[in-house]
């Protein structure tokens, strides 16, 4: 059987010039093969995603969360499109009425929630830069970005708005008013008011533009929408710009890419918003959903209480990062290691069964529809019952727990990358081709893509096995780092970004992404060191939730800086006859060595994929 390609050439490589090493064929999707899709009629801008959606759709559902009752949580509650639309025009006077003009700064800071929704697309609306602040860092961040960006309004969640106060006075030469997603105490009112700086609760706020009008200025495709930091390895944070048309493009493609797939989202979706809006990945696969007249549901900002949020949304799209996927595939293979012989022989002959017929090329709807009711089943219902489809991102999926999903998530699981300069997406695997596993696909239809050599190395883009950096070229990109053209000339060239990631071609035209650019260095034996590369390997023992590794050229070793995973911490101490919080047993010596001992068995057992990893450095 010929094997499917899904990629065409569209330029043919290049040799090295003086200054610049050999480019590999540019490519782009085979769903692009008579052009890029074009725009939706109408859309220009953000703005026109969500005035669209309120004007075909306005009495879908579209923002909802838990309602708790009594202090236990309810079912989900929901404003629709257009009781969405109307809050957002009086955010949007609310906003004004403070002063803040088209292409003025707006912050916000906190967990997903629909007022953080209400506040973008009022930024949105009149053309003011939302500037997403980390919910994840620290002040020292938050105050660079708020000074560096010239924040004058900031939307908090109540919770936060202390680490707001922490950022007094470097950024009161910006900051002028803050708009609490909740209420607001008299002390925060009183510190507020020391600093010259007016505080409202989100009730007070809708009321403040309630006698002015503002006309809605018309937003181009080219004009800025947003202001996305990147936390970056080094240094202070990159601010990304990115535009109306970078997100209108990236919606054109992937809708394509899912027509083309036989996955077209409809408004009847649902999506669960849990992964940061202040990324890339959550907004624009938001801003998709919101596109499709379809529902976003929140969770209520605790990991503990993920899966029970998902049993009550029951979305029908599920988008995780690698740790999460991994979390379910160790819950899974341990109740199924735990669970009685009958159950433990029936599961694996269902895998085994099924997992032949897809390789063979069966969809996994039809490779095993009896399996799927009586075993599988359970871990559907586990996801809420009605996901269709698992896209994960932001980091590598290891190849066995996207095998193992494949089979028994009864969905397609997916595998995209992107950056936030590339506009999230630009690589996704597709459904129904297993082939696919362990990359992140071909590239998604509205991008081209080409390798770019990197002889101190060993990568060719031009060999048999095509290896190099790899270059995007589209309307996705962003429009330069904020401030800092340098930068932007460092990564921009002829009109190609380069990511940084080193990537192979597959046969079938998928992404395999192998290694990353200058992350090699020597320590001081002369040995080469790729730590990002062993952060991986060591990332995949479940016992940890995360690993750093550094090192530097004055010394012979690495030191690493490990997050155990708590579960399984305290299962060990339960076995092991040891007590004490979690915070105690990670003091504890005999639990430091239970660690590094699962940490040593696995780069045992993954021997030869680290030798040939140095090898590789060492070229």
């Amino acid at each position: 059987m010929t094997e499917k390609k899904f990629i065409i050439e569209m330029e043919k490589a290049k040799d090295a010039t003086e200054g610049r090493p050999s480019v590999g064929p540019v490519y782009r999707s085979v769903f692009a093969k008579d052009g890029f899709p074009p725009h939706v009629e109408g859309m220009e801008s953000c703005w026109d995603v969500f005035r669209l959606s309120v004007e075909k759709y306005p009495r879908n559902k579209m923002l909802g969360h838990r309602q708790i009752v009594n202090g236990k949580p309810g079912e989900y509650v929901w404003l629709t499109y257009k009781e969405v639309y109307d809050i957002v025009i009086k955010v949007g006077h609310s906003i004004r009425s403070c002063g803040v003009e088209p292409g003025g700064r707006c912050g916000i800071y906190g967990a997903n929630c629909p007022e953080w929704v209400m506040s973008m697309e009022a930024c949105n609306a009149h053309g003011i830069y939302c500037v997403p602040l980390y919910d994840t860092l620290g002040a020292g961040a938050v105050e660079f970005i708020i000074c560096h960006a010239e924040v004058s309004i900031v939307f908090v969640e109540e919770k936060k708005i202390t680490e707001v106060f922490k950022t007094f006075h470097n950024t009161t030469k910006f900051l002028k008013t803050i708009v609490s997603f909740g209420k607001v105490t008299t002390e925060q009112r009183e510190q507020t008011e020391k600093f010259g700086l007016t505080i409202y609760s989100w009730d007070e706020f809708l009321l403040l533009g309630d006698n002015q009008h503002f006309d809605l200025p018309v937003t181009t495709k080219t004009e800025i929408c947003t202001i996305m930091y990147t936390s970056g390895t080094t240094g202070d944070p990159k601010g990304v710009l990115i535009s109306n048309d970078s997100i209108i493009t990236l919606i054109a493609g992937v809708k394509r890419l899912l027509q083309s797939a036989n996955e077209q989202l409809n408004e009847e979706d649902v999506y669960l918003s849990y992964l940061p809006l202040a990324h890339i990945f959550d907004r624009v696969i938001e801003e998709l959903f919101i596109s499709h007249g379809a529902s976003i549901g929140f969770w209520r900002g605790d990991a503990k209480l993920l899966i029970e949020d998902i049993g009550e949304l029951k979305p029908t799209i599920f988008c995780a990062v690698p740790r999460v996927l991994d979390r379910i595939y160790t819950g899974l293979t341990e109740k199924i290691s735990s669970g009685g012989f009958l159950k433990r022989t029936l599961f694996n002959i269902a895998y085994e069964y099924k997992q032949h017929n897809m390789r063979k090329g069966s969809k996994h709807v039809e490779a095993a529809p009896l399996f799927d009711k009586v075993v599988f089943s359970k871990v559907k219902q586990g996801l809420g019952g009605k996901v269709r489809l698992i896209l994960s991102g932001a980091a590598p999926l290891a190849t066995h727990v996207e095998a193992f999903l494949r089979v028994v998530a009864c969905a397609h699981v997916l595998q995209g990358y992107g950056l936030t300069e590339t506009c999230a997406g630009t690589f996704v695997s597709l459904p129904n081709e297993l082939s696919m596993l362990g990359t992140v696909g071909p590239p998604v239809p509205n991008v081209d893509v080409c390798l770019e050599s990197v002889p101190e190395m060993g990568y060719d883009a031009n060999s048999s096995t095509p290896r190099g950096e790899i270059c995007v070229r589209g309307n996705t990109l962003f429009s330069g780092y904020f401030k800092r053209e340098d930068l932007t000339k460092e990564v921009m060239v002829d009109g190609w970004f380069h990511t940084g990631d080193i990537g192979e071609w597959q046969s079938n035209g998928s992404m395999k992404i192998i290694d990353r650019k200058k992350n090699i260095f020597k320590l001081s034996q002369g040995e080469y060191v790729a730590v990002e590369n062993l952060e991986n390997i060591y990332g995949e023992v479940s016992e940890i939730d995360s690993i750093w590794i550094y090192g530097n050229s004055f010394e012979s070793f690495l030191i690493a800086i490990v997050n155990p995973n708590k579960q399984a911490l305290d299962l060990w101490a339960e076995e092991n006859g040891q007590s004490g919080d979690f915070a105690a047993l990670c003091e504890n010596p005999k639990a430091k060595e239970y660690i590094l001992g699962e940490l040593t068995k696995h780069a045992k057992a993954k021997k030869s994929v680290i030798d040939d990893m140095y090898k590789n450095a060492a070229k």
